[in-house]
């Protein structure tokens, strides 16, 4: 493998999208499709929900596991699936089986992804609960953004065999943005990849779009931006620091970047932001 400094620079848009085609994006499982189109109906039925999940046996087993598990302190332990749906309610499970079906579709060779399904889960863990606190967004739509927000990396580490280093290095950039050092390097970046898998899954528009927005905080003062897509942003900033926090880590150079900007728009005061890191170590520390 030629390193990416030997490598020709991709600038015409024609190359990238040669590029993009190289970059094996899973296509959405039929079970999700089954889900989704259950969810989506006027009148969702647990019982025609309860019988698609049940139809998969690993699904089945990994939703009566999440159901049971410390994060959901249920008082009664799910018996079935249809026990399961009736505990968490349908879009609670909806959730679930979007995260489940996300990290059985995205496997990659050579690299643990133990760490990165963590992070994502406690992040939608951490929007779900932001959102139902300060009520900006649907908390389902916080979930879903949650975890698939960066659905990108996974697919870049599969396709350039430096990209882990890349991540090092944007993760440690203090004045660019993040995706400036990925494009720099691979001329794409996590944030489009993960927005044209998105719309590839049928996840909802404002999703997508916070998908590829989701380092540009320039877009938080946007007013030609939703403010669906600004809430996401901003919360899963909010969320992500918490979770650095959490483990030990005080500075974080993304939340130097655009932390200002997502408490302007979510209207926090710099004791509120502590309230908010305050609740959701809280909500951590149940969890495990």
């Amino acid at each position: 493998m030629t390193s990416s400094a030997a490598a020709p620079k991709l600038t015409t848009e024609q190359s990238v999208d040669a590029l993009i085609k190289t970059i094996r994006i899973p296509p959405r499982p039929s079970l999700l499709a089954d889900v989704q189109a259950e969810l989506a109906a006027n009148d969702p039925d647990p019982r025609r929900l309860t019988n698609i999940i049940a139809n998969d046996v690993a699904m089945s087993a990994s939703l009566l596991k999440l159901a049971n598990s410390s994060f959901f302190g249920l008082r009664l332990k799910a018996k079935s699936v249809e026990h399961a749906v009736n505990l968490l309610g349908i879009t609670q499970c909806g959730n679930l089986m979007t995260g489940i079906i996300a990290r059985q579709s995205i496997q990659v060779e050579k690299v643990s992804l133990v760490k990165f399904w963590d992070f994502s889960t406690k992040r939608a863990q951490a929007m779900t609960q932001l959102a139902r606190r300060m009520r900006v967004c649907p908390p389902d739509q916080a979930h879903t953004f949650g975890l698939f927000c960066d659905i990108g990396i996974p697919l870049l580490l599969e396709r350039f065999p430096d990209y882990a280093e890349t991540l090092e290095l944007a993760n440690q950039e203090a004045q660019d943005t993040f995706t400036a050092i990925e494009d720099g390097r691979h001329a794409t970046s996590h944030t489009a990849i993960g927005s044209l898998m998105a719309r590839t899954w049928g996840l909802p528009e404002s999703v997508s779009l916070a998908i590829l927005l989701h380092h540009d905080y320039s877009v938080l003062n946007d007013p030609n931006t939703e403010d669906s897509v600004k809430s996401l942003i901003a919360l899963a900033l909010l969320a992500e620091y918490g979770i650095q926090k959490y483990h030990g880590q005080e500075s974080s150079c993304e939340w130097e970047k655009g932390g200002d900007a997502a408490c302007e728009f979510l209207g926090l005061s710099a004791d509120e932001v502590e309230d908010r890191f305050e609740e959701l170590h809280e909500l951590f520390n149940h969890a495990h």
